[in-house]
């Protein structure tokens, strides 16, 4: 998951998903509602962020692209995270699915609370498989806990794919 404090307000945004459903992005959460957190599961080749490489993450925008976008280099999609994760450029079809987050104004803390749009676990699971069960045995589909810890994306992963300008 990309959890993102974006410059400015985060307004729900109405998307589709490669298979025509309609739903809305939420809004950003916290104090300045500029808080939102989306799936790091390319809707394009699947590809996803290890401890050993990412190939899909935040990144600063190019042109007249937002401030920050969502990259994967894989494929060249680049997904706007002030608008759902729509897509903005590349071959990906459909936004990223957005993590539903809830804000406790009064602890200061984010609870995901499930997912919104078009979702790619199944076909995720079924692609990687077996890289998953070898690398993390009967817990490659559990779920994370009550709590999970929150690392930058550049301390999560060792290496950084770059990206072609």
């Amino acid at each position: 998951m990309f959890l993102l404090a974006l410059e400015r307000e985060v307004k729900a945004t109405e998307l589709v998903t490669e298979a025509g459903q309609r739903y809305a992005a939420p809004a950003g959460v916290g104090p300045r509602r500029n808080i939102v957190a989306f799936s790091a599961i390319c809707s394009h080749k699947l590809m996803y962020p290890t401890p050993q490489l990412s190939f899909i993450g935040p990144r600063a925008g190019r042109g007249s692209e937002p401030a920050q976008v969502i990259h994967c280099c894989g494929d060249q999609s680049r997904y706007d995270p002030a608008q759902g994760a729509r897509v903005i450029g590349g071959p990906a079809p459909q936004p990223l699915a957005a993590v539903l987050l809830e804000w406790d104004r009064t602890a200061d803390r984010l609870h995901a609370i499930g997912l919104q749009g078009g979702e790619m676990f199944s076909a995720f699971f079924e692609k990687y498989a077996f890289r998953l069960e070898t690398e993390l045995g009967a817990k490659a589909r559990a779920a994370c806990g009550p709590t999970a810890a929150v690392l930058p994306a550049r301390a999560y992963s060792r290496q950084w794919q770059s990206c072609p300008a």
